[in-house]
């Protein structure tokens, strides 16, 4: 197969899908993900292809099944947990922080859990307070996790088989606004580098840091920039833990200004530890103050119209880009 267009959602199945057929170990389990197809439709007909004994529906119990994800690791086998959406995860955190993330440090590195846990994360689809969240940065800051939030169709796939790869549990956080995103997916391609940011547009001027959904919206207001006479450089994050300090360092080094687009909220966010990264790294490669653009500090709203205004826009970007920009006159 040569490289075709297709969803975020078809390249996430495509990854689930490669890495059943190519590893008697590896399963998927979670609610719904069988004979429905997945609540956002990401397993749909793998039931039908691959069997029930690779493609398993659980009971509606997050911390039961991850649970028995963990176990099932520890079993030797690979499993691929589907979390519905990340405020469901929340009910299996002590599975995760306490259990998953610790046991290779609390064995004296005799147990391994090669555990991937997949969820729909952020906002956008006015799914109100309860499930507009976003938490990539809660499972980033614990050591023994790794976190890749993929925004882009080809490392939809990519993301998948490089977890189910890993010795170690990885958690895969899909935005919600991204499934049905069309893209390029080179089905025959080998799986990239995930672990490492990537420059996804070299510039000059300033460098846009971001990662998953907001990876769009970057990408747009780039444009925009670039209109007005401002080269950016986009920087996807790929991974978020461990991060890429030095694609990260790079890139401030050749553009010396960086604006840190992160949906979630300001305080305590993954935008603050890039800002802190960068200080702490390359304080005298900057020649201007970075700016953060995450959510505004409230619960998401229902309405979309107060939904669109919570959230990092296009317009947002483009205006905290001017602010790190010297300016003339």
């Amino acid at each position: 197969m040569t490289a075709a267009t297709a969803t975020y959602r078809e390249a996430v199945r495509s990854g689930i899908r490669r890495a059943i057929q190519q590893d008697t170990r590896v399963f998927l389990m979670g609610e719904d993900v069988g004979r429905y197809g997945g609540a956002f439709a990401v397993s749909a007909g793998l039931l039908e292809e691959l069997g029930p004994e690779r493609i398993r529906d659980t009971p509606l119990s997050e911390s039961a099944f991850v649970g028995a994800g963990v176990g099932a690791a520890l079993g030797g086998m690979r499993p691929i947990v589907e979390v519905m959406t990340v405020n469901f995860s929340l009910l299996a955190i002590d599975q995760l922080v306490n259990s998953a993330a610790a046991l290779r440090h609390m064995s004296g590195g005799q147990l391994s859990v090669p555990l991937v846990v997949r969820m729909a994360t952020g906002a956008g689809r006015q799914l109100a307070a309860q499930h507009s969240h976003s938490f990539e940065n809660w499972y980033a800051h614990v050591p023994g996790l790794k976190v890749l939030a993929p925004g882009t169709v080809q490392d939809a796939r990519d993301c998948v088989l490089a977890a189910v790869d890993d010795p170690d549990p990885v958690i895969v956080f899909e935005h919600q606004l991204l499934y049905n995103v069309q893209g390029t997916l080179d089905d025959d391609a080998p799986v990239a580098d995930v672990w490492h940011a990537a420059v996804l547009e070299t510039g000059t001027d300033l460098t846009l840091v971001t990662y998953g959904g907001s990876v769009p919206k970057a990408l747009a207001a780039a444009a925009a920039l670039r209109s007005e006479g401002i080269n950016p450089e986009v920087v996807d994050l790929r991974c978020l833990r461990p991060l890429d300090w030095q694609t990260i360092i790079a890139s401030v080094t050749r553009t010396h200004r960086m604006v840190v687009v992160d949906e979630g909220w300001k305080t305590g966010s993954l935008a603050g530890e890039i800002v802190a990264g960068v200080v702490d790294r390359g304080f005298y490669e900057l020649d201007a103050a970075p700016e953060r653009v995450c959510s505004v500090e409230v619960a998401v709203p229902y309405a979309k119209h107060l939904e669109d205004a919570v959230l990092p826009s296009v317009s947002r970007i483009v205006e905290a880009a001017r602010k790190v920009m010297p300016r003339h006159g």
